[in-house]
C-alpha cells in the first residue's frame, strides 16, 4: 500500500511540474515580448471573482508563421489553444507601395502639364489622349512599326484619369500589398512586370486601334497568379490541423479572387482601357504562377510536372503572342494622336505638343495654346 501511495505522489508531482514548467515558459515569453497581448476581460468579469479572464497572444514561430495562443486563467491551470494564421515572408510590401506612389505622382503631373480634357472626351477626369500617348501609352503602330517596345511596359505607370487611378490603386494597395508580403518581393515583381508585359502584348494583338493605359493588366496578373497558387495547393493532401485550416481558407480565397477578376473585367469598357489588356494580364499571371508556385508542392514528382507545365505554357504564350503581334495591321493615323482625335471631337485641343515644344524651346507646364502650325508640326513627325 505504501509503495502505491509513493507512486501516486510521484506521478502527481510529475504532472504538476510539467504544468508549472509550461506556465513558466509562457510567462517568460510574455516578459520577453514574444507575444502580442490582448485582454478579453470585461468590467463584469472583474466584478466577479469567480469569472475567469482570458488573454489572447500571438508568437512568431521558427518557420516565420504567426501562432495564436488563447490563455484561459481558471485559477489552477493554463489551457492553451494554438492556431496558425496566414504565413507571411515579410512584414512590408515595398514594391507594391512604390508602384502606387509613382502612379499617383504621374497622373497629376500629366494633368498639370497638358491640361484636363472635357468629360465628353475623357469621362475619367484626366488628360487628353495625346498626353497619354506622349507619356508612353500603348500605341500599336509605334510599337510595331517604329520599334518603341518600351511602350509594352510604361502603361502600368499611366492612368486615364482620377477615377481609373483610384480604382486600380485601391485594389493594388489591398490585394497587391498582401500578396507581396505572402509571396515575397521577388515573386511579386516577376508576376507583376511579366503580367504587365503580357497584357500590353495581348492588347497590341487584339486591340491595335486603341490608345490604352493602366496597371489593371498587371493587377489581373496578380489575381491570375493567386488563382494558380490555389489550384496547385489543392493538389496537396491535408495531413494536420493547420493544413486543413489552410484548405478551408483557400476556398474562401478562391471566391474572393474570382470576384476580383469579375470586377476588374467589368472595368474593361472604360475609355482608353481595353478588355484585351485585362485578359492578357490574367493569362500571363496564371502561367507565371504555375512556375513560381510549383515549388510549394511537397511531392517531387508533381512538383516537376507542374514546373514543366508552367515553363512550357509561359514560353508558348509569349512566343505565340509576340509572333502574332508583328503580323497585326495597324492604323498609321495613330502616329498623330492629336490629329486623329480631332476628327471625332470639335473641341479637342492639343495641349501637349512635347516634340514640337522641345524642338523650338517653347515648352511650358500647364499646356500651351494650340495653333495650326502646331497641328501641322505634329503631322510632320510621321
Amino acid at each position: 500500500m505504501s509503495s502505491l501511495l509513493l507512486k501516486a505522489r510521484a506521478r502527481q508531482k510529475s504532472v504538476t511540474g510539467g504544468c508549472a514548467q509550461r506556465g513558466n515558459n509562457i510567462n517568460n515569453d510574455l516578459e520577453n515580448g514574444r507575444y502580442g497581448l490582448q485582454s478579453n476581460t470585461t468590467e463584469s468579469d472583474m466584478a466577479s471573482q469567480d469569472s475567469p479572464s482570458s488573454i489572447s497572444a500571438t508568437k512568431q514561430n521558427d518557420r516565420g508563421a504567426t501562432e495564436g495562443y488563447q490563455l484561459q486563467d481558471d485559477g489552477d491551470s493554463v489551457n492553451t489553444q494554438i492556431s496558425d494564421s496566414a504565413h507571411f515572408k515579410q512584414n512590408y510590401a515595398p514594391l507594391s507601395t512604390g508602384f502606387c506612389v509613382i502612379q499617383c505622382m504621374v497622373l497629376p503631373l500629366m494633368m498639370w502639364q497638358c491640361g484636363i480634357a472635357p468629360l465628353n472626351i475623357n469621362p475619367m477626369i484626366g488628360p487628353y489622349p495625346d498626353a497619354l500617348n506622349y507619356w508612353g501609352a500603348k500605341n500599336a503602330v509605334l510599337i510595331i512599326e517604329d520599334g518603341e517596345t518600351w511602350r509594352l511596359f510604361t502603361p502600368i505607370f499611366l492612368h486615364a484619369g482620377l477615377i481609373h487611378l483610384v480604382g486600380n490603386v485601391m485594389v493594388q494597395m489591398d490585394a497587391g500589398n498582401k500578396w507581396e508580403k505572402e509571396w515575397g518581393s521577388l515573386i511579386w515583381i516577376i508576376v507583376y512586370v511579366g503580367s504587365a508585359f503580357g497584357s500590353s502584348v495581348f492588347s497590341t494583338c487584339f486591340m491595335p486601334d486603341n490608345i490604352s493605359v493602366g496597371s489593371s493588366g498587371a493587377v489581373m496578373g496578380l489575381f491570375g497568379a493567386k488563382l494558380s497558387e490555389i489550384m496547385l495547393l489543392c493538389c496537396e493532401k491535408s495531413t494536420n490541423v493547420k493544413e486543413r485550416a489552410g484548405e478551408r481558407s483557400r476556398k474562401q480565397q478562391a471566391t474572393l479572387v474570382i470576384g476580383g477578376i469579375v470586377i476588374v473585367m467589368a472595368m474593361s469598357f472604360i475609355p482608353y482601357v481595353d478588355w484585351a489588356a485585362h485578359l492578357g494580364g490574367m493569362l500571363a499571371g496564371l502561367v507565371l504562377g504555375f512556375v513560381c508556385f510549383s515549388f510549394k508542392i511537397r511531392n517531387w514528382f508533381f512538383m516537376g510536372i507542374w514546373f514543366v507545365v508552367g515553363v512550357g505554357s509561359t514560353i508558348a504564350l509569349y512566343s505565340i503572342l509576340m509572333t502574332y503581334m508583328y503580323e497585326v495591321e495597324t492604323k498609321d493615323e495613330l502616329r498623330d494622336v492629336c490629329g486623329y482625335y480631332q476628327q471625332f471631337f470639335d473641341d479637342y485641343e492639343c495641349k501637349c505638343m512635347l516634340d514640337e515644344a522641345l524642338q523650338f524651346g517653347s515648352w511650358q507646364f500647364g499646356g500651351g495654346n494650340n495653333n495650326a502650325e502646331g497641328g501641322e508640326g505634329n503631322s510632320s513627325n510621321d
